[in-house]
């Protein structure tokens, strides 16, 4: 592992990915698609955080599913879409840098090895190459938007394990939201209305700004109407599921849309 001790340490490498992969920004869609757990790869000098590669593939890395099931979103509703390359294990870019489980040292029942005792300059360096820029892609798209004089509505999508901690999650998926109902109220409303669907309001989790970064500051900060948006992972994991929850949450944020901007 890179001297962690140097002042100087870089977290990537020339050659690896950047932080950020975007599609679609000049999209005509109202919507913007945020995936801040899209990706699960860990910079090589990191070496896997001291990880086994079956570890890194489970829920703990990253949103399984998520970016495969907000491309085709993206694609269906021509909007545009920011995702995170980087798993959540390095730095999780849906908390503020300064809380403890920005860098989480323990996942459900796994600790992390690599990310005990970091100097100032790792941390930092997760931050810059990481966190930042993700969240600087996203406030540079937003602005852009603003300056045009185009209407925003920020989705958040998530994806969450099926079993957590041994317990067997049974809802399909989940709406979730903070200060502001007034957008995920309407989408949660649309998908409850396909009647075998269960849908949990604000479970179970909740957007805080002790546990949420995206919304609050991309989406409270800016008076954007938001939803934050978890689909169960067992049910996207492949293509087909994908395409068809695809279908499913596009037609319910369509359908929000219009009741939250009747006539327009």
């Amino acid at each position: 592992m890179a001297d962690r001790s140097s002042a100087g340490f870089k977290l990537l490498a020339d050659d690896e990915p950047a932080a950020v992969f975007a599609e679609r920004r000049h999209g005509r869609s109202s919507f913007v698609i945020v995936v801040d757990h899209a990706g699960a790869r860990i910079p090589r000098s990191l070496e896997n955080l001291g990880l086994d590669e079956a570890e890194l593939a489970r829920h703990i890395a990253w949103d399984i599913g998520a970016l495969g099931l907000a491309r085709r979103m993206s694609a269906i509703l021509d909007a545009p879409l920011v995702a995170q390359n980087y798993s959540r294990l390095v730095i999780d870019c849906n908390r503020d840098p300064r809380v403890d489980t920005s860098i989480p040292q323990l996942s459900e029942y796994i600790a992390i090895p690599g990310n005990f005792d970091l100097s100032e300059a790792e941390i930092a360096a997760r931050r810059a190459e990481i966190f930042e820029p993700y969240h600087a892609h996203i406030r540079a798209l937003l602005e852009e938007r603003h300056a045009a004089g185009r209407r925003t509505i920020l989705v958040a999508q998530h994806t969450m394990t099926d079993v957590y901690k041994a317990a067997r999650r049974d809802m399909h998926g989940a709406v979730l939201y903070n200060r502001d109902r007034r957008f995920a109220g309407l989408v949660l409303e649309m998908l409850r209305r396909e009647r075998e669907l269960i849908f949990a309001d604000n479970e179970p989790y909740f957007v805080s700004d002790e546990t949420d970064y995206t919304v609050p500051q991309h989406g409270e900060v800016r008076g954007l109407p938001h939803v934050e948006i978890e689909i169960r992972q067992d049910l996207v994991k492949d293509e087909p599921g994908q395409a068809d929850w695809a279908e499913r949450v596009s037609r319910a944020l369509e359908a929000a849309q219009a009741a939250l901007w009747p006539g327009q």
